[in-house]
């Protein structure tokens, strides 16, 4: 398996420390082993994705554990649908990697497993390539997947943003799609702080053309986090751009905030394309 040219969409291959495709586009691959394929005509920022702040915080929240129950329910799936090799796997969106080298841990110790790691923040992928050495980790929009057609067996998403038809290209006949997203309740103590008018997040799954909801899960479950680790929970989320000065205070002087985890877990998986043509009007 190999990367697409991000340019001309050719297949690359390694030579050396380089990926390079037949029309002599060239891409590094960094000492940390990632290789970045998101060129500056594609990025939407000068530096997208998270910051290095962001990235540090997220990961000391993570290695506390609090959303290690989250990581082992998304392992226990894959676990319980996927062959048991070869397996090939893509984590969209995978920040640092605490997911994605969890997967790849459970799904190596069965067999072969080759596991790809992609996010567009290059300070995030640098991290999880330098700890992790069972992924293989690049930097690329998840709006147009580095990859060619039909590669993956499985893809993880969680709340990272990718369009379906990408997913139907590069997922398998029969693959899967497994999506985390907010539950009704997830966090609400921190919609508390910040707005006036609290409402549940939409429970409505989104539209998935090319793909079946096989499974849907609920993981719920009480945090009681203190103000370093509330700070940084917030500091992961969205609700972190509407946060006004006065609600980092609340969290700095709060001994313990207790707040709750609601997570939505859905398994989608890939139609053949026989009945997909069978479908048709």
């Amino acid at each position: 398996m190999s990367y697409l040219c991000p340019l001309c969409h050719q297949p690359l291959l390694p030579e050396a420390s380089v990926w390079r495709c037949e029309n002599r586009h060239q891409f590094d691959r960094a000492k940390e082993g990632y290789v970045n394929l998101l060129p500056v005509q594609h990025k939407r920022s000068r530096q997208p994705g998270d910051s290095a702040d962001m990235m540090q915080a997220r990961r000391e929240f993570l290695d506390a554990g609090h959303y290690q129950a989250l990581q082992q329910k998304v392992c226990e799936l894959f676990e319980r649908v996927l062959p048991q090799s070869p397996v090939s796997l893509l984590d969209i969106g995978c920040g640092e990697g605490y997911y994605t080298h969890e997967v790849a841990n459970r799904l190596q110790a069965r067999g072969e497993a080759l596991i790809y790691g992609l996010d567009v923040s290059k300070v995030a992928v640098r991290s999880g390539a330098k700890r992790y050495h069972n992924v293989e980790f690049c930097v690329a929009s998840s709006h147009r997947l580095p990859f060619a057609g039909a590669q993956f067996d499985a893809v993880l998403r969680i709340y990272a943003p990718c369009k379906a038809e990408e997913l139907a290209r590069v997922v398998r006949d029969n693959g899967y799609v497994l999506t985390v997203t907010p539950g009704p309740r997830h966090l609400i103590q921190f919609k508390e702080l910040i707005y006036q008018e609290v409402k549940l997040h939409d429970e409505t799954p989104e539209r998935m053309d090319g793909f079946e909801l096989v499974e849907q899960h609920s993981l719920n479950y009480p945090l009681r986090l203190n103000s370093e680790e509330s700070a940084a929970l917030l500091q992961m989320t969205p609700f972190a751009w509407r946060a006004r000065p006065e609600v980092w205070g609340v969290l700095a002087t709060t001994s313990e905030f207790a707040c709750e985890t609601d997570f939505t877990l859905r398994l989608w998986q890939r139609r053949v394309v026989a009945e997909l043509t069978a479908v048709q009007p």
